[in-house]
């Protein structure tokens, strides 16, 4: 729980009398707490300042894209700072509903415009994370380029150093050269699993947690599929406004590598053995 410095600091910041805070569940890298004020309710995110540098101005940031992009509503950022040991973002507190009957056509069409929000280039303005691993988002021109150095290769390198060891790593990225479809760059929230969107207070989706980049949008698309917990209408409605190319399907296990080797190096086990499973089936 936070302590009562830090309680004082937050209630100035937020030019607030009281403030009632209460543990949220689904903070796997950070402290998460409501904070129930007299007008207004937040979230607070909390981590120790030195253990993962800016990541809450970044996915401020991130944030701020999505909501410029049209798609999405996001919670706003209220603002995000240090104090003593410890770095914080606070957010606008999104009250939840249930789903709305079109839900899975909203969600489809919002992704689609997410996704047509693009960049001359592909990468972003700054690093910024997966997780809590580092995410590099140097610029590259094609879509191959992007995959391979700036999502792979710092995976695959970090996976080494964690003692891991993969064969043909250079024969798989030759025989994928020709199978990622050359499109130009998306905006895509990049960590868009079924823990990171809220069903808001108008039965629609509401996204947060972003790890954006301007990406393949098929990598979205497949990490959706990876884990689960997306209605197959969603897909229909996305593709009648903003076809996949063909043989998307096929490439789902190619763009999962990344999130595949990204839990390779957090949790180890059995991610392992999918990740060497992927890279055998495309050899």
């Amino acid at each position: 729980m936070l302590n009562d410095n830090f309680k004082e600091h937050l209630q100035n910041a937020l030019s607030v009398e009281t403030i009632q805070i209460t543990s949220l569940t689904g903070g796997d890298i950070n402290d998460v707490y409501k904070l129930s004020c007299s007008d207004c309710n937040y979230v607070i995110k909390v981590n120790d300042v030195s253990a993962y540098p800016n990541m809450f101005k970044l996915e401020a940031q991130g944030l701020e894209f999505i909501r410029t992009s049209e798609s999405f509503p996001v919670p706003d950022v209220l603002t995000y700072d240090n104090f003593e040991n410890l770095s914080y973002l606070i957010l606008e507190y999104l009250e939840t509903g249930p789903k709305n009957s079109d839900f899975n056509n909203v969600f489809g069409s919002q992704l689609a415009a997410l996704h047509k929000s693009s960049s001359h280039k592909f990468g972003f303005e700054n690093d910024n994370y997966i997780g809590s691993l580092k995410q590099f988002n140097t610029s590259e021109s094609t879509a191959y380029d992007f995959y391979i150095n700036q999502r792979l290769e710092p995976q695959f390198k970090l996976a080494v150093d964690n003692g891991y060891s993969f064969n043909s790593i250079d024969l798989f990225y030759k025989e994928i050269s020709q199978l990622i479809p050359l499109e130009k760059p998306a905006l895509i929230h990049g960590d868009l699993w079924s823990g990171n969107y809220l069903i808001n207070s108008n039965g629609g989706p509401s996204l947060i947690d972003p790890a954006v980049s301007f990406a393949p949008r098929e990598m979205d698309i497949a990490l959706m599929h990876l884990f689960g917990g997306f209605d197959p209408h969603l897909f229909d409605t996305y593709n009648s406004q903003f076809p996949l190319k063909t043989g998307w399907k096929k490439r789902l296990q190619l763009w999962q590598l990344y999130y595949i080797l990204v839990h390779v190096n957090l949790f180890g086990g059995s991610y392992y053995t999918s990740a060497k499973a992927i890279l055998k089936a495309y050899i």
